[in-house]
């Protein structure tokens, strides 16, 4: 039978309590909650001591329509970026691909006409996005994004991935929403670091 080999952090190498083993961690590196509507949403000077990125969005925006959340990748306004989607609203599911994007793709940002879940005032969406390996020069950064909203008996599931063809480091991250369309007040981004066990 194999052994598994556990990285710890006791000084003669032993594994001596559980509290030994390096898990990895997911460290919150930065917050915005919008007081105002907006229009898009930065965070620069990213550190590049994770091996990963997570983006943690909830938010709705001020127009009366849903509108597909764009990111760009270190102010980059290129034809750039590759993205993959499928959606679905319980009934009907559609999916799409596009090449020479000048943005990347996530899921659908909810508007904030329709009644949200239990009768709340305001649909807002959940959207939970990976930048995998995003300071490896060595290779294109490749996202990966699951989302959604519930609309009180309606909504949708999302889940996109897409490949930004630079092999720079990811520093910044920019969202925005088409058609000159604000992000609503209250809506919050929150950006954190992922540490591999055992780095």
């Amino acid at each position: 039978m194999g052994s598994i080999s556990l990285k710890t952090k006791s000084k003669s190498n032993n594994l001596t309590a559980p509290g030994d083993v390096d898990l990895g961690a997911m460290i919150p590196l930065m917050t915005t909650t919008l007081g105002t509507a907006t229009a898009s949403v930065t965070f620069s000077s990213i550190p590049q001591n994770y091996s990963h990125l997570q983006v943690r969005i909830w938010g709705y925006n001020t127009s009366g329509s849903d509108r597909t959340l764009y990111l760009q990748l270190n102010s980059d306004s290129g034809s750039n970026y590759r993205n993959h989607w499928l959606s679905g609203n319980g009934s009907a599911a559609s999916a799409g691909a596009d090449s020479a994007a000048t943005t990347g793709i996530l899921p659908l940002n909810a508007n904030s006409s329709q009644t949200g879940f239990n009768g709340d005032s305001t649909k807002a969406s959940v959207v939970i996005m990976d930048i995998l390996d995003y300071k490896d020069t060595n290779k294109y950064t490749t996202v990966r994004t699951l989302g959604g909203w519930e609309g009180n008996g309606t909504g949708y599931a999302y889940f996109a991935s897409g490949l930004w063809m630079n092999t720079a480091a990811v520093s910044t991250l920019y969202f925005q929403l088409p058609y000159s369309t604000n992000f609503g007040s209250g809506t919050t981004f929150a950006l954190y670091g992922i540490k591999t066990a055992g780095a």
